[in-house]
């Protein structure tokens, strides 16, 4: 079950999904809201022809609470990704990235993919800071007709906040890894 914080998470996301995904990055509110997510996590605003995926993702962490001790607020998601692994196999830090096939995703969860053309593994996320990649927080878990399923919202998906479905085994884990390329997941939990 999700934390109050995970929680939180989601529901911010879901609200800037809500806000947001009928509008492309050059259109107001959402060029604003990019500029905002920007400026609030500690970062210049390069403009919205800047990869923005990571920003929106750290800016949801960081309303629903997160500090910059706990969070790597970045515009790269091998950052915040490569901190929580780091945090996992140390058993510290608040934040900790597990390997999909071993955890079962909730919401408020960051589900990091690899973005086309990459073939990125666990293995490869922990000892790198700088790859390129993509991840999207959990809004929604599951189950319908067609069996058990995640949906997340992350940011610059075809120029917009978009929203994604992503299928999983009875169990709750992530199926289908290759066709997805889904690494990672990170539970917010408020242990330390």
């Amino acid at each position: 079950m999700s934390t109050a914080f995970q929680q939180k998470v989601g529901t911010i996301a879901q609200q800037q999904y809500n806000k947001h995904h009928l509008l492309r990055e050059n259109q107001d509110p959402l060029s604003s809201q990019i500029k905002t997510d920007w400026e609030e996590i500690g970062l210049t605003f390069p403009g919205v022809d800047t990869a923005w995926s990571a920003v929106i993702v750290s800016w949801c962490v960081k309303k629903a609470g997160a500090s910059a001790a706990q969070f790597k607020f970045a515009s790269a998601h091998s950052q915040f990704m490569f901190q929580a692994i780091a945090n996992y196999t140390t058993d510290a830090g608040v934040f900790r990235g597990r390997k999909l096939s071993t955890y079962t995703p909730k919401v408020g969860d960051i589900i990091q993919n690899n973005r086309p053309g990459n073939s990125f593994d666990f293995a490869f996320a922990k000892t790198h800071k700088s790859y390129v990649s993509h991840s999207a927080l959990v809004i929604e878990v599951g189950s319908d007709t067609k069996g058990a399923y995640l949906r997340t919202i992350g940011g610059n998906a075809s120029d917009s906040v978009g929203l994604k479905e992503v299928r999983l085994s009875a169990a709750g884990k992530v199926i289908n890894t290759q066709s997805c390329s889904l690494l990672l997941s990170k539970r917010f939990s408020r242990k330390a």
